[in-house]
């Protein structure tokens, strides 16, 4: 869809999805369905909006840029089933905005994500907590990121928090030529399920402090990632714990006291914090 009355706002990484095909295939491949609430993040010119809406029950849609906003409600006055805010995802209550719009079975995110603000955005969608699905089209790079193995060079602290929470896959490619502006990078959709709270403990075995620190481990254990383990954990629990320890602590976990922490999976970190615990 284009509009000559508005252009892409680079300060605020807008390239507008232009082909349709793209659009109704996410649509289809996210799951929704009139059971659905729909959260989407940066709506632009309602390309992905449009379908969404003859989807879901309802679709709430959070636009940051003021001009564009009054212009998608002209847009999309004909539908009765989309709700326009306007703000920065960033800043709103979004528990507040599912209470007081998304009323139904499964509630989704479905959007093309900015790709100045893909992480913190991912990051508060999970920590909300709210949804059962998570689909969105972001830069490839953050996607193969999302889904990196141990051992690879994605795979990193941000792999560990969105696996730890939810089931990502990638969908599909997009090519830069389905955007106004053409951005420089191919994108990718991604699709995660978002695991529930007693999934959550059936699968992990721990919660409150002990996660904190789970990822207080994680987070150490990237934060150098030119350094072994030992020499990562020691640099954040030195006031806690000496070297000889943590080194001792690795070794009664199975692990060679020269592994660095890229190599280590979920279920690892889970042995090493049960450990320092």
């Amino acid at each position: 869809m284009k509009n000559k009355t508005i252009k892409p706002q680079k300060s605020l990484g807008q390239n507008f999805l232009i082909d349709k095909n793209i659009a109704e295939k996410i649509v289809r491949l996210s799951g929704i369905d009139k059971t659905s609430g729909v959260l989407e993040i940066g709506p632009g010119l309602g390309a992905l909006t449009m379908p969404l809406a003859d989807a879901a029950g309802h679709v709430t849609a959070i636009e940051l840029d003021s001009k564009l906003a009054k212009e998608l409600e002209k847009i999309l006055a004909d539908y009765k089933n989309i709700t326009i805010i306007h703000g920065d995802v960033l800043k709103l209550d979004i528990n507040k905005i599912i209470k007081e719009h998304l009323h139904a079975e499964l509630l989704h995110v479905c959007a093309n994500l900015p790709y100045n603000i893909t992480t913190p955005v991912i990051t508060k969608l999970i920590e909300t907590g709210g949804f059962n699905f998570i689909t969105i089209m972001i830069q490839k790079e953050v996607a193969q990121r999302i889904c990196a193995k141990p051992g690879t060079p994605e795979y990193g602290a941000f792999t560990v928090f969105v696996n730890y929470y939810t089931t990502p896959e990638i969908l599909f490619d997009v090519p830069p030529e389905c955007f106004n502006p053409r951005p420089k990078v191919t994108s990718s959709v991604i699709r995660m399920k978002v695991k529930d709270t007693q999934q959550l403990q059936k699968e992990h075995k721990i919660s409150g402090e002990d996660e904190k620190l789970f990822f207080k481990v994680v987070k150490a254990a990237f934060s150098q990632r030119r350094k072994t383990l030992v020499n990562a954990l020691y640099a954040t629990f030195e006031s806690t714990h000496n070297k000889e320890e943590i080194a001792k602590i690795i070794e009664c976990c199975g692990f060679d006291v020269k592994i660095r922490g890229e190599r280590l999976g979920i279920e690892e970190f889970k042995k090493i914090t049960s450990k320092l615990y």
